[in-house]
């Protein structure tokens, strides 16, 4: 999907492009707004099987406001990896030989714009000033590539080694892609669960084995 997203002050406002199942498993794009002149906030999370509290949160390296730029997701039996103008930002493995969830339900795609002031610019501190409203994000040339969930008798219920998303080239980051995922996450990490010791004492079993 392209998107360009609320210009001017958007403190306050959540701009989310998302992935959803019907029992709460979700792949989220979330776009904290910002006060005009601070930048905006990318905050991605996953939940798998009901379980959330893995956000992740990073400063973006461009002005998503002034022009469109894509945000895309590959999903498949390995990994989850979210993509900023096909530059990954973030993965997440699937881990169930650790015990941890891992996504595999039919999912629906959802956009929106809500009021998350009460958290999303500065933990709350600054607040939507609705004298600025509407608060406009645009979406465009939305693409996909997947098997349509129809019951039992769907492709997706198949065998999924003949398509293209899981084959091997897909199953693991190349060396590229690792490459360009070390430096978002060493350069423009706000913030990440897995290093968030106060929150969790004992780290998810999840955050050692992302690759």
């Amino acid at each position: 999907m392209e998107i360009k997203l609320i210009a001017g002050d958007s403190a306050g406002t959540v701009t989310a492009y998302y992935l959803s199942s019907e029992i709460n498993d979700e792949f989220d794009f979330e776009f904290l707004g910002n006060v005009s002149g601070q930048p905006y906030l990318l905050q991605t999370n996953v939940y798998s099987n009901g379980t959330s509290g893995r956000e992740h949160r990073i400063r973006l390296w461009f002005d998503p406001a002034a022009d469109y730029h894509t945000y895309s997701f590959l999903w498949n039996n390995y990994h989850a990896v979210f993509f900023v103008d096909s530059i990954p930002i973030r993965i997440f493995a699937n881990n169930q030989a650790l015990g941890v969830p891992y996504v595999s339900r039919p999912m629906r795609l959802y956009v929106s714009i809500w009021n998350g002031d009460y958290w999303a610019t500065r933990f709350g501190k600054d607040k939507i000033n609705w004298n600025h409203a509407p608060f406009v994000a645009s979406f465009r040339n939305f693409k996909v590539d997947a098997c349509i969930w129809k019951g039992q008798d769907s492709e997706c219920s198949a065998s999924t080694s003949n398509l293209w998303w899981e084959q091997e080239a897909h199953q693991t980051l190349s060396s590229e892609q690792a490459f360009m995922l070390s430096i978002v996450q060493n350069n423009y990490t706000d913030y990440d669960y897995c290093k968030d010791v106060k929150r969790y004492p004992t780290l998810p079993a999840e955050c050692n084995h992302q690759f």
